[in-house]
């Protein structure tokens, strides 16, 4: 038998991409990570969209994940450059009264919403102080939990919809708070289980606020990758992979694919019956994006809202609510709800002295080719009077060139698949591990399989420790005490 040109090969250089072909190199392996762009990242680019020496990051923008990820953690990142600046207020939901709610921390927070201040805390006090014994039980595949007292409370809120959870607040505040975390699950509020996004959000804006990396996301996928060729870890860009016949020969190979590109690259080598499970997996709604280079600071009605790295437009619970719920049936909402990050005034290396950028977007059919930005600039203008004279130039991604930009986003759904209660644990197929697919020695670390979207790692981390007992009869250095 030949000797494999490597002990494994990684495709695709997202985080999770760049999380597997550490975790392996660390185990002492000959690991080459093949990326198909010019640049390595997937959803951590940074690049000038609107005008010189104005630096957008192209997917995602703000990292409470990324700051907390447990495997992240582990890691000398500091080392190769990688800083965060968190500012002073991780969330502002403005209102069109010119108040705003602001996710701080937990005894601000809860102390600006009035009436609701109580039920707040009791709500998130014991989620915050638990959330480092908890994470390991959340952000991990189907497994016994080490704390399932405190998992099984922590199911009895956030199994719930967002929009039958926001009951036990009786403001608009509170609600519309809420709202606006759970709507980055990019799902109906009213779906079971979309709870659980915002109080996960919430805890972690409250227990080390919501971070932003100094320069742009591109800085954490140069940290990881400085890291992973400093273990002696090979990288090359410019090589998309079409086909496992292009790949040299491993014993492992894990892809940084969602199952559209899986199907492709290796569907006639994967069992029927698996293939059919791929075939059913469901992508969620797209997102229509936008940055701008501006003259000045974004002109917040509610002044608070400028201490915000992160600003979620939409309004009331029930606003939202019928957005997303419209936007899951097909259709453009007037007045979407919309997702603001505003990294330069915290971090002035994203605009020339004196300028400024902001990132947003909105949520669209999956595939919608439609034009978003007056809509989009009408709802930001609504909470900030004055902000469309404030846009010197803006760049636009519609669902397709999010796809173009990056493959794993099929239809501008950025988070690898519909995150519903049906997809939650089990993406993307029910197996006894899912990052196994049915070819021996090929694996999936994607936001495709648990625990989803987000900057953190851990799929990828997941998939390598599977791959490694598996292929390699070893194990990666645990996370968790006891793992």
């Amino acid at each position: 038998m030949s000797t494999p040109d490597y002990d494994a090969v990684v495709v695709g250089s997202g985080p999770n991409g760049l999380a597997a072909a550490i975790v392996l190199q660390q185990a002492g392996l000959s690991v080459l990570l093949l990326e198909g762009k010019p640049t390595i990242g997937g959803g951590l680019r940074t690049a000038e969209l609107t005008l010189p020496g104005f630096r957008h990051d192209i997917c995602s923008a703000i990292h409470p994940l990324a700051a907390a990820s447990p495997f992240f953690q582990t890691l000398p990142l500091a080392q190769y450059g990688l800083e965060y600046v968190t500012p002073p207020v991780a969330a502002a939901h403005p209102f069109d009264d010119n108040t705003a709610a602001l996710a701080a921390s937990l005894a601000d927070t809860a102390d600006g919403l009035g009436p609701d201040a109580d039920a707040y805390r009791r709500l998130l006090a014991p989620l915050v102080a638990r959330w480092p014994s908890l994470a390991p039980d959340v952000l991990a595949p189907l497994h016994l939990p080490r704390h399932p007292l405190w998992l099984a409370q922590f199911g009895l809120s956030g199994l719930l919809p967002a929009t039958v959870l926001a009951r036990r607040f009786q403001t608009a505040a509170a609600q519309g708070l809420l709202a606006g975390m759970a709507a980055h699950s990019i799902q109906p509020l009213s779906n079971v289980a979309t709870a659980a996004i915002g109080l996960v959000l919430l805890t972690t804006a409250h227990r080390q606020g919501w971070p932003l990396p100094r320069g742009g996301s591109q800085a954490i996928a140069d940290a990881l990758a400085a890291h992973f060729q400093a273990l002696g870890g090979r990288i090359e860009t410019n090589t998309y992979v079409r086909s496992l016949a292009q790949l040299p020969t491993a014993r492992a190979t894990l892809l940084d694919v969602t199952p559209a590109q899986l199907l492709q690259i290796a569907g006639h080598r994967l069992s029927s019956l698996y293939r059919w499970q791929l075939r059913r997996y469901r992508y969620g709604m797209g997102v229509f994006k936008v940055d701008w280079a501006l003259a000045e600071p974004i002109p917040w009605a509610a002044a608070a809202c400028a201490q915000a790295g992160t600003v979620h437009i939409g309004g009331t619970l029930a606003e939202i609510a019928a957005g997303e719920q419209a936007t899951a049936r097909g259709q453009h909402p007037a007045r979407p709800f919309v997702l603001l990050a505003q990294q330069s005034p915290f971090d002035p290396t994203r605009a020339p002295a004196g300028r400024h950028t902001a990132w947003a977007y909105c949520h669209v059919p999956n595939g919608s080719r439609q034009d978003m930005t007056a809509a989009i600039e009408a709802q930001v203008e609504r909470f900030a009077p004055g902000f469309r004279e404030r846009i010197l130039a803006r760049h636009t991604f519609d669902t397709a060139q999010m796809e173009d930009y990056n493959p794993n986003y099929v239809g501008g759904d950025i988070n690898g698949g519909l995150l519903d209660i049906s997809q939650l644990f089990t993406r993307p197929v029910l197996r006894a591990s899912p990052y196994r697919t049915s070819l021996r020695g090929l694996y999936l670390c994607s936001s495709a399989t648990p625990p989803g979207g987000g900057v953190h790692g851990l799929c990828g981390y997941w998939a390598a420790r599977r791959a490694l007992r598996d292929v390699f009869g070893l194990d990666a250095t645990p996370l968790y005490r006891g793992q």
